[in-house]
């Protein structure tokens, strides 16, 4: 659990910003707290459904896709931010989706209130080869 903010004020100290959606992929949230809530409940349900249909562990790419669809759809009224998140049968994964539906595939990203702080220690400090033990 996290805070939720409105500016500078803590508006509710018990906000969920780390969603599982599968065993293999997390989704965290910035935005309405409502709407990334509702968002990532109907995500998991998809990709559940998904994995029960198909018996595959589901792809990252299949999720941000849902979750491009499914935002673009609605032309920016739900008001999430999303980093979706995980490793799957190609590796490990970022992609950052905007309310509008656009998804891009990243090496590290930050979003919310705190997204500046953590963008300056992501570009000073982020390596390509990194690894566990770096």
């Amino acid at each position: 659990r996290d805070c939720a903010t409105s500016g500078e004020v803590v508006v509710d100290k018990n906000c969920s910003k780390i969603h599982r959606i599968s065993s293999n992929i997390y989704c965290c949230g910035a935005g309405t707290a409502a709407d990334t809530e509702k968002t990532t409940e109907m995500l998991a349900s998809k990709i559940e459904l998904h994995a029960l249909a198909t018996g595959r562990q589901p792809r990252l790419v299949m999720a941000s896709r849902f979750l491009q669809d499914t935002l673009f759809r609605y032309r920016g009224h739900i008001s999430a931010m999303l980093l979706l998140g995980g490793v799957d049968c190609s590796g490990p994964h970022i992609y950052e989706v905007t309310p509008h539906g656009s998804v891009q595939k990243l090496p590290f990203s930050s979003m919310g209130s705190g997204n500046l702080a953590a963008m300056g220690v992501f570009e000073d400090r982020y390596r390509p080869d990194m690894n566990v033990s770096h």
